[in-house]
């Protein structure tokens, strides 16, 4: 027999005080998922402009650019909660970000843009503290990704150079922060290496998603067969010129190794374009956490650039 249940208030207080607190953890981790820490990845390109500098070992710049990173993963961080809530419906169709915290119903519509919200406060708060045109840097970013999710999401190749924008001013910021001058062949690198990632992106999703790539993201249907390739290849080609114009006649020193920086540097776009075109690169910063050459590539690169600035 089973044991009959016990009755009264002793027996119901031990529920009715331990179920708010594993709902209350519950949606603590939903919102921890939702905010995609994974993804915290892309703001290391907060560092690029010191690093490319060669001032990010100074201790107050190196304070200045860890700041940064942190202003960004939240400002980030909210807009990913504003755009889940916004494309709440369209996620729903993919395979992937159905099981996002808001399209999957772990988290409300408007508990996601409260959240959301409340860290892009937080970012542009703390942003304010460590050096005013940090702040406005992230506030462009947030009114650009506005901008592309109530908007410019439809309009084709537009929304390739919003969403690749996005990378850039992650860059910018680092320059912000810190107070480093970008240099012309940064930012033309940059911006066409992050353009090539995104087409690669949108390659990637028209592979998986098959026929119902369009009913996901519908600008995808204004892309011909062929286009997102061919415009991969143009911003990777651009972005391997200026690389190498860069290397060879942008430095003042450090001229062999900045040199050397090429072939790693020309072999990891060639690796990015091998996996997107297998359709393995709809998420870029699981791409680069998950290839083991493409991480190989990138430290040799990294090590050639940074001999370069600091030991040339």
């Amino acid at each position: 027999m089973s044991e009959e249940p016990t009755t009264g208030l002793a027996a119901s207080a031990p529920r009715i005080a331990v179920a708010p607190r594993f709902a209350r953890a519950a949606r603590l981790r939903a919102v921890l998922q939702a905010v995609r820490p994974h993804q915290w990845l892309k703001n290391v390109l907060v560092l690029a402009a010191p690093g490319a500098a060669g001032t990010l070992l100074d201790p107050a710049v190196l304070a200045r650019s860890g700041a940064a990173f942190v202003c960004f993963c939240l400002v980030a961080s909210g807009t990913y909660l504003l755009n889940d809530a916004i494309d709440v419906e369209a996620d729903r169709l993919h395979p992937r970000k159905r099981s996002r915290p808001v399209a999957a119903g772990l988290i409300g519509v408007g508990a996601a843009k409260v959240w959301g919200l409340a860290l892009l406060a937080g970012g542009i708060g703390l942003a304010l503290l460590v050096a005013f045109p940090l702040a406005v840097v992230l506030a462009v970013y947030v009114v650009v990704m506005q901008s592309y999710t109530l908007w410019l999401k439809n309009h084709a190749v537009i929304e390739l150079a919003i969403v690749s924008s996005g990378f850039v001013l992650r860059a910018i910021a680092g320059g912000a922060a810190t107070g480093v001058e970008l240099s012309t062949w940064f930012l033309i690198v940059t911006s066409f290496a992050s353009l090539f990632i995104i087409a690669g992106k949108r390659q990637a999703e028209r592979l998986t998603l098959g026929t119902g790539a369009t009913a996901h993201r519908r600008v995808l249907a204004e892309y011909p067969s062929g286009f997102l390739e061919m415009l991969g290849g143009i911003a990777a080609g651009v972005a391997i010129i200026a690389y190498c114009l860069w290397s060879l006649i942008g430095v003042e020193h450090g001229h062999l190794w900045f040199e050397l920086s090429i072939i790693p540097f020309v072999l990891a776009m060639l690796r990015y374009a091998l996996v997107a075109a297998h359709g393995r690169a709809g998420a870029p910063e699981d791409v680069f956490l998950s290839d083991r050459t493409l991480q190989v590539l990138g430290l040799l690169w990294a090590g050639a650039y940074a001999a370069g600035v600091y030991a040339g």
